[in-house]
């Protein structure tokens, strides 16, 4: 009887032990849950504020395309009708842009140089011309900086 009192209060004491253990580590997993929830909380406040600002950015941005296209239509209205035609046909092409400016020669669309024999062919012609790139297909606005 006295060897199975003592082999209890061991194997109590084990469990003592043990329980100690899983404490202190329930507490530690605690601190750890506790930290990424505050992260959490801050992370989500962050993305509050960022979706506020990106929210803002998008109403500015949609204003000022509205004003430009405001802004566009009577100058839209005074180019012939083939050629908004064209340029609608292109812009929708090319995600938006119908026309690029000619730069030192080069195509501000695509970014390309134009090739010699093109390059002598857009010097050449006239200024009423409408003058199209071989890569990207967009409108060529030529000015004194196309460098022809």
């Amino acid at each position: 009887l006295q060897h199975e009192v003592e082999s209890l209060s061991r194997r109590q004491g084990v469990l003592e032990d043990e329980e100690l253990e899983l404490m202190e580590s329930r507490e530690q997993a605690q601190q750890k849950v506790d930290e990424v929830a505050a992260q959490l909380a801050e992370v989500g406040d962050e993305r509050t504020e960022v979706q506020a600002r990106r929210d803002a950015a998008l109403e500015e941005i949609a204003a000022e395309e509205g004003s430009r296209v405001q802004a566009r239509k009577p100058i839209a209205a005074q180019l012939p009708g083939d050629l908004m035609a064209l340029y609608e046909k292109i812009r929708d092409e090319q995600g938006g842009i119908g026309a690029a400016p000619l730069r030192a020669g080069r195509c501000g669309g695509c970014r390309l140089e134009l090739a010699g024999s093109e390059r002598a062919r857009v010097a050449a012609a006239p200024p009423d011309e409408v003058l199209r790139c071989d890569e990207c297909r967009r409108i060529l606005v030529r000015d004194q900086e196309s460098g022809l």
